[in-house]
């Protein structure tokens, strides 16, 4: 019997024009498609994990970690700078799971070993779908069959009763994006998806220009850039300058600072216009 090949996938539940942003950010060579109405999926070209147990000193393949810590960082860097929750699918030759991040709050994962049999704490499960906004009743009794012993339901197994639940939510992954796949064949698979895009890492510049895009193109966006935000910069002007001047006559240090607080953010703001303007 052949070892299960190492894979990952992550789950993002918000449309790729909204995940674009935030995954060029994580500096990693990756596609991404829509996975349904709600969702998008990352499916990473290269391979920065552990696939095996090498032992010789120095080699890269020993220096790297295992899948289960990559994509968990990954998951937890995402959803820290977004708003929508982050699921990260992985398996190798001797477990599978998932770890979901949501926010600033502690991940929650579980984890199965090759043969089906489970491993984590069924409150993870409980969590899960109270982040998920699942079912209360029919979604928990569903996740909790997954957490019970089955001679008959490898890992990958397990995972895809976990995609099937979510399919409540939206959640649909393209024919062959499937748990127990190897990176190789999840990377082709992906690649002639419709609309697939590839992100990737251009350097810091390219970075915060896509991230000022991002903050542009949200609901504070107005506010940054903009009529709005160039009449908030020139009150901040106008009430900085009388501020530090009537500050300074009466030697109050508190409201000469305020007033050159004021007049540094209306400045660094009709800057910033002025600025973005010219890149546009």
């Amino acid at each position: 019997m052949n070892a299960t090949p190492t894979g990952a996938l992550l789950l993002c539940r918000a449309a790729p024009e909204t995940v674009r942003p935030l995954a060029h950010l994580l500096r990693e060579q990756m596609l991404l498609a829509r996975a349904g109405q709600e969702w998008s999926v990352l499916v990473p070209e290269g391979k920065p994990w552990r696939t095996g147990g090498g032992t010789g000193a120095g080699g890269a393949e020993q220096d790297a970690e295992p899948v289960d810590r990559v994509l968990g960082g990954w998951a937890t860097a995402l959803a820290v700078g977004s708003t929508w929750p982050v699921l990260a699918l992985w398996w190798d030759a001797d477990r599978a799971g998932y770890t979901l991040a949501a926010g600033f709050r502690r991940p929650v994962g579980y984890i199965w070993l090759t043969d089906g049999t489970p491993v984590g704490e069924d409150e993870a499960m409980r969590t899960f779908a109270v982040r998920l906004g699942l079912d209360p009743v029919l979604g928990v009794q569903a996740l909790e069959e997954l957490t019970r012993p089955d001679p008959d339901a490898a890992a990958d197994a397990r995972l895809r009763g976990l995609l099937a639940v979510l399919g409540g939510t939206g959640l649909t992954l393209p024919a062959g994006l499937s748990p127990g796949e190897s990176a190789d064949r999840l990377r082709s698979v992906a690649a002639v998806q419709r609309g697939v895009e590839q992100v990737e890492w251009a350097g810091w510049r390219d970075a915060v220009r896509v991230e000022l895009d991002a903050v542009e193109s949200s609901r504070i966006g107005p506010w940054v850039r903009g009529p709005r935000a160039r009449a908030v910069a020139a009150v901040q002007l106008a009430a900085g300058l009388p501020l530090l001047l009537w500050g300074a006559r009466r030697r109050s240090g508190g409201w000469a600072a305020a007033g050159a607080v004021l007049l540094a953010q209306g400045a660094l703001g009709l800057a910033y216009e002025r600025a973005r303007a010219g890149a546009s």
